[in-house]
């Protein structure tokens, strides 16, 4: 069935608190779909952010962003008082996340409503931490310990915490025994509040397409609690870690730093902590997009300690295994594959083999110097396709930073030949929405900047740089009556409805 939707971050949703999250405008959202007869809604990943503000960098795989948290929830139920959130209210920037002053700021309100919630008596919270003791105690554990060194990586701990010896764990949980709490509750109350808005979403026939990075973060509860996961040394360093080689965009390749698995082990337990990794993420969603599938098939190892990404090299990954694990054990789950970038034969095997839709990105497909798969006329229908995703430039800018060579074939190719003085970027970004719709592709997801012709200040990752990323926020009442009213036309011209 075709189906339309619209890619935008919590984090990105409007708020008088510095940081979209599951309040009142999320609901607004999710009826703004509605209106423009949008079926789904994509979001980045999750979890509580680390290094560099990334979604994709994460203190746990399973544990979900305290700062998405209703503080107005909290108030109606008790938790807080109005003027606790005073403060927030005046230093919040309406288009920016200040991920350095929401750290310094929002886990002293948090703390407050968890003293005043009285929550370790609650049932619920009982039955929710006893439902998620496969990663929550370890995860609650992990930000207690961290929090007492002042944000320490795991690594530079004490030898006797960072092995995880039964009686140096049972002192730290008896000593931060109130921390441990303090984090478990976030957990809850994440937990409560995304449900309740998931399940608005649903019964309004909206569907949440969630993320999956495939690697976890160096410095998170998941490689502390699990080092037998992944490649490490018997010091707990890890032996290589996860990147991408040199090429057209980078001639010393991306340094990301995450551990690599060890898929041997993985493979020894049928794959038992990556199905619950997926479990857990189809308890959240209902689609998952795999970032970097290509890992599956092969993955780039770099030598732990390097500076850059030129000295790795290609291993074998599981393959189809873990996928034909994941379906006996769980059924045939809806998944996206990401497979951008340079594709081998082995990577379009894998895709084939499991039957999963690719991805597609407008924004690929034209390139002077050769034809590009990513052109709409080469699509099957088992694809996603995107004018742009969260690592593009927004469209509107990437058409004024477009060499000439390249936009005149995006120009032939639209039909639009010798018409660029008379077509300004915004109408050219109408155009790849459009282009986007009528594909053949089963679903389309164009970001939320593009629908608002925005320019470069609302892109929201630069791969391979640090401190200007995943900080855009839209405004209440960006997305009109009109432009919704517009989004449906198009959508119901196309058979997305």
């Amino acid at each position: 069935m075709r189906a339309s939707g619209i890619l935008l971050p919590v984090s990105s949703l409007p708020s008088a608190y510095g940081i979209g999250g599951f309040d009142e405008q999320a609901y607004k959202f999710v009826d703004v779909l509605v209106r423009a007869g949008q079926k789904y809604w994509q979001i980045l990943p999750m979890g509580p952010t680390g290094y560099g503000d990334s979604p994709y960098q994460s203190f746990s795989t399973f544990a979900g962003n305290p700062y998405f948290i209703s503080l107005d929830e909290l108030v109606s139920r008790g938790y807080l008082a109005a003027d606790d959130l005073l403060q927030l209210q005046q230093q919040a920037d309406e288009r920016s996340v200040d991920y350095e002053r929401l750290y310094n700021t929002r886990f002293q309100v948090l703390r407050k409503a968890f003293e005043n919630s009285g929550i370790r008596g609650n049932g619920e919270f009982q039955q929710f931490v006893s439902e998620n003791e496969g990663w929550l105690p370890d995860y609650a554990l992990f930000m207690a310990i961290k929090d007492s060194k002042e944000g320490q990586s795991f690594l530079k701990w004490e030898d006797d915490i960072k092995r995880r010896e039964p009686e140096t764990l049972r002192r730290y949980r008896e000593e931060f025994e109130d921390d441990v709490y303090f984090y478990m509750f976030l957990q809850f109350e994440f937990s409560r509040q995304w449900n309740k808005l998931k399940s608005y979403a649903n019964e309004k026939g909206v569907r949440i397409i969630g993320d999956i990075p495939i690697y976890v973060a160096l410095d998170s509860a998941d490689a502390w609690s699990h080092p037998e996961l992944f490649q490490f040394t018997e010091e707990l360093e890890p032996k290589a870690v996860a990147g991408c080689p040199p090429d057209a965009f980078s001639e010393t390749g991306q340094l990301w730093g995450n551990p690599l698995y060890d898929w041997a082990y993985h493979e020894k337990t049928g794959f038992d902590w990556w199905l619950a990794r997926i479990r857990h993420c189809f308890r959240w969603y209902d689609m998952v997009r795999i970032d970097h599938f290509r890992g599956f098939d092969e993955y780039y190892a770099i030598p732990f300690g390097e500076e850059t990404a030129v000295n790795g090299a290609w291993e074998r990954g599981p393959g189809i295994r873990i996928f034909e694990e994941m379906e006996q054990k769980m059924g045939r789950q809806e998944i996206i594959a990401e497979d951008l970038g340079f594709l081998t034969d082995g990577v379009r095997r894998l895709l084939a083999d499991t039957g999963y839709p690719g991805m597609k990105v407008l924004q690929f497909a034209f390139d002077s110097r050769e034809e590009s798969d990513y052109m709409p006329h080469n699509y099957t229908a088992n694809c996603v396709v995107y004018t742009g995703t969260h690592d593009n430039q927004t469209t509107k800018s990437w058409w004024d930073e477009m060499t000439e060579a390249d936009r005149n074939v995006a120009l032939r190719y639209m039909n639009l030949p010798g018409k660029m003085e008379d077509l300004t970027a915004e109408e050219i970004t109408w155009q790849m929405i459009v282009m986007a719709q009528r594909s053949v592709a089963s679903l389309c997801v164009i970001p939320a900047q593009d629908y608002l012709s925005l320019t470069k200040e609302a892109r929201m990752n630069t791969p391979s740089t640090l401190g200007c990323n995943w900080h855009w926020r839209m405004k209440e009442g960006d997305f009109s009556e009109e432009l919704c009213e517009k989004i449906y036309r198009t959508t119901k011209l196309y058979g997305r409805l």
